[in-house]
């Protein structure tokens, strides 16, 4: 093309998508190109790819290759394998992955399947894992001993997005406190908080990396040893989940096509930011007086959103998944009819003494004893007895 009339290299590099200083080099080494290209024996190939030195390995295989006419395919396809794929020494005999038996003298050769028959190479052994492989796991394990763990990402009412580390039991009976990361390093409301003690863990990052997943494990081994707890945990493989030798985890792995059948998808998450929508809408009303929620306040009402998901929510979604056999005529925990009696004479009792004070007065009061809790707590435990009690004021701030 640069050899007919105005066509200059830089319009030539727009119309192949490069760049004008590689036209300028083709054109120069043009006469060896060519010629390379014709002593190739294959015209239609476009990269030029060295073999290994002095050929060694090329030959052995198209030895062996001329002398297997019973090959699959025909020696065609084997004479296009990259010579990357033989990297393994040649002399050696070893069983392969896949069961077969390399011989002695013959190159190690990987074959790519097209993308329909890997996927039907791999059901079996799906199939196979959820089958056998998963309930004889979960045999050795109580319900309470089989956990999960995945993230999520919550959008704030100001615009910045957390994401979240969850984590919890197949019978709901415990959900490890939230590992919070944001993109803030240091933020300023966070400043005077006893942050050993909150419901909650918060750290820099804006995503769950690898060293935050296992900065995040060793937490969680070593808040196990000190019960003298040892579990399951069933997770996705992932980059960011590196496996760790952990003295009270077994970390097992999840075949790649079950992976979105973990019991977090299958409504854990859903039902979390259910919860937490829900509260985020309770910061609205205006006689609070409270203005936007910080990102304390959000951790705050993420706590109390993880704290709503019900254990009979999680042991269903544990169920749908398969990670705990069904157990016939168990009951949910929140399967249990209240008494409207109960419900009425414990109305009943809450009379509050006059003067009344306003609901502005009141937030501003709920908002210094979490204040107080936040420098002063000595246990998470105590926010959960403060969520309640706020829970407890907005039912009867709704009427």
């Amino acid at each position: 093309m640069l050899e007919g009339p105005k066509v200059s290299q830089s319009e030539l590099a727009k119309r192949f998508g490069v760049s004008q200083p590689q036209i300028c080099r083709i054109i120069k080494n043009k006469e060896r190109i060519l010629g390379e290209w014709h002593r190739n024996g294959d015209p239609e190939r476009k990269r030029k790819r060295e073999g290994t030195p002095g050929g060694t390995l090329e030959a052995t295989l198209l030895r062996w290759v001329e002398g297997s006419p019973d090959l699959p395919g025909g020696s065609h396809h084997l004479l296009q394998l990259k010579a990357k794929h033989l990297a393994t020494p040649l002399g050696r005999s070893e069983v392969e992955p896949g069961g077969g038996t390399w011989l002695p003298g013959v190159p190690r050769v990987t074959f790519k399947k097209p993308p329909a028959e890997k996927e039907d190479a791999e059901q079996p052994a799906v199939e196979h894992w959820v089958g056998a492989v998963l309930p004889e796991l979960l045999r050795s394990y109580k319900a309470s001993e089989i956990f999960t763990c995945g993230e999520t990402e919550v959008l704030l009412p100001t615009g910045e997005r957390l994401a979240l580390l969850l984590c919890a039991n197949a019978d709901g009976s415990e959900k490890s406190p939230l590992r919070v990361v944001g993109r803030s390093p240091q933020p300023r409301c966070l400043r005077g908080v006893n942050l050993e003690q909150m419901p909650w863990s918060y750290r820099a990052g804006g995503a769950v990396t690898a060293p935050l997943f296992a900065e995040w494990l060793q937490d969680l081994n070593e808040g196990l040893g000190r019960r003298g707890k040892s579990v399951l945990l069933l997770l996705a493989k992932h980059e960011v989940h590196p496996y760790l030798q952990l003295s009270n985890i077994r970390m097992v792995f999840l075949p790649p096509a079950t992976a979105l059948a973990q019991p977090l998808e299958r409504g854990i998450t859903g039902d979390l930011k259910g919860h937490l929508r829900r509260r985020l809408l309770r910061w609205l009303p205006v006689e609070r007086g409270m203005g936007q929620p910080t990102l304390l306040d959000a951790l705050h009402v993420l706590a109390q959103a993880w704290g709503d998901v019900s254990p009979a929510l999680i042991t269903g979604c544990f169920r749908a998944a398969g990670f705990v056999p069904v157990v016939p005529g168990s009951l949910n925990r929140e399967e249990r009819v209240e008494n409207p009696a109960e419900e009425e004479e414990e109305e009943e009792e809450l009379v509050v003494a006059q003067p009344c004070p306003s609901e502005r007065e009141v937030w501003a009061s709920l908002a210094t004893l979490r204040r107080y809790l936040e420098c002063r707590a000595t246990s998470p435990d105590l926010f959960q007895a403060f969520y309640e009690l706020e829970d407890a004021v907005q039912m009867l701030a709704a009427g």
